[in-house]
């Protein structure tokens, strides 16, 4: 269910705000137990949504790394070659 929950720190280029709400969806999804909310519970789901995202963009906007930033594309064919291992498909 938390597929969408990736680090988004330190990344170059940074995180988008798609990514960031697809985060905050996620989490909200994951603590409500719930992909769909109920017509009566949708403005509460859609705000906790929208507080969580803007609340996590202050987080990775205050974060401050030493590292060097990593690059999207190299991460994503790290995370392919671990899943190949993983699931045999190598």
């Amino acid at each position: 269910m938390c597929r969408n929950i990736r680090t988004l720190h330190n990344f170059e280029p940074r995180a988008t705000s798609a990514e960031v709400e697809a985060a905050a969806l996620q989490y909200v999804r994951k603590i409500s137990g719930s992909t769909k909310p109920s017509k009566a519970n949708e403005a509460a789901f859609e705000d906790a949504v929208h507080q969580i995202a803007h609340i996590t963009q202050h987080l990775l906007d205050s974060l401050v790394s030493h590292g060097p930033a990593k690059n999207r594309e190299e991460e994503a064919a790290k995370a392919k070659a671990r899943a190949a291992i993983r699931f045999g498909t190598a």
